[in-house]
């Protein structure tokens, strides 16, 4: 079986994760923090709060920026559902903006006319999620400027991206951005297992987000009403979560940071080789923005369906009859029926339904070898003439 993705773990990774079970830590002692300033060091960013998902950590960003009831968050209907349901856990009301065709990303040229109707009807974002899909960067510099003129804020979902650059910076930095937020599930660039971490520039933010990710609860007496009682003493000063990550998941992370680079440029690599080996069969390979480094966390080829006889469905599944455990990213979030509901239709975001109606991620992973791209390739080229 090849998975379209697949964590490596080390004897390194392993050790790691023994030290802390031999430890008298298992949540919340030095490992994470450790993992955040791994992080924080290849990012170029001030501080960072780690959370038990990317999830959990896009929720705590929606609540620093005060996103509430009454206000609108943005994003891409090409994401995952946790991109949007941010929003909606926040009360919020949640809208998206089609895809570039070529990046498959938030289209800026779509989010400034958006804007611009928005201002007329009194109904602008407060808060936009450009979501950095399969780890290509979104065009930050614009939405920045667009920010500045629209008076919105920015949580980029960089669940993909980590070990991208934009404009031969890291991604993470937060240069255009209030917050970045990433994931490190097992088939993410690197992995703690389960995990996230948002990233941000700004004091108050972090330090919001540290205290919403653990009940609301603070020891520091600057946080608190009155003066502390005793060491013992505690205050929950604001609506909170359990979202902490454990010295475990740190452990794995920061372990697994220090192999970020060389899993990157594997997967470039790989991209590459794809690139040559489906030259001239009928799909489009993923089109890289010259101002970006993709960290290349999915590989999603477009099927040319006017050129080939079987369906969408019928190459799929062709793979997946081989074994070659092929996916979909993603079914655009205003499709499911959750937010069909709320009043969206099929037809709202046109590129989005287009690309999902073409689109397969193919096997990406660093461990994946030579010979097993050539399989792939070889069992796609015949699950295209059935």
């Amino acid at each position: 079986m090849i998975p379209y993705g697949r964590q490596d773990i080390t004897e390194e990774d392993v050790k790691a994760v023994m030290d802390v079970l031999n430890s008298t830590h298992l949540t919340q002692g030095p490992a994470v923090p450790k993992f955040e300033q791994a992080v924080l060091r290849h990012c170029n960013a001030k501080h960072a709060v780690a959370a038990n998902s990317a999830t959990s950590a896009l929720h705590i960003a929606c609540l620093a920026l005060e996103l509430g009831p009454g206000d609108w968050l943005w994003t891409s209907p090409n994401t995952f559902v946790a991109s949007a349901n941010c929003g909606l856990y926040c009360g919020a009301r949640v809208d998206f903006v089609d895809i570039d065709p070529d990046t498959y990303n938030l289209c800026p040229k779509a989010l400034e006319e958006k804007l611009r109707v928005a201002e007329k009807n009194g109904t602008l974002p407060k808060v936009v999620v450009p979501v950095h899909f399969s780890g290509q960067p979104c065009d930050m510099r614009a939405m920045h400027e667009l920010s500045q003129r629209y008076g919105f804020r920015i949580i980029e979902d960089a669940s993909h991206a980590i070990g991208g650059k934009y404009l031969n910076e890291p991604i993470g930095n937060c240069r255009y951005s209030d917050i970045a937020v990433f994931s490190f599930h097992p088939v993410k660039i690197v992995t703690s297992a389960e995990g996230g971490m948002a990233v941000t520039n700004n004091d108050r933010l972090a330090e919001k987000m540290a205290l919403l990710r653990s009940h609301g609860i603070t020891r520091t007496p600057s946080l608190m009403t009155k003066p502390m009682e005793g060491s013992w003493y505690y205050q929950q000063v604001d609506l909170g979560f359990n979202y902490r990550m454990t010295d475990l998941q740190g452990a794995l992370g920061a372990s697994q940071m220090g192999r970020l680079v060389h899993y990157v440029a594997r997967r470039h690599e790989l991209a590459r080789r794809y690139d040559k080996l489906l030259k001239d069969l009928p799909v489009v390979t993923p089109r890289q923005h010259k101002d970006g480094y993709s960290a290349f966390h999915l590989y999603v080829i477009r099927l040319k369906l006017e050129e080939i006889k079987p369906s969408h469905v019928e190459v799929f599944e062709a793979l997946r009859d081989r074994e070659i455990i092929v996916n979909l990213h993603y079914i655009p979030v205003h499709t499911q029926p959750y937010y069909q509901k709320m009043g969206f239709c099929t037809g709202d975001f046109p590129e989005a339904e287009k690309y999902y109606a073409e689109a397969i991620s193919i096997p990406l992973f660093p461990t994946l070898t030579d010979s097993e791209q050539d399989f792939v390739v070889e069992a796609l080229k015949e699950a295209m003439v059935l």
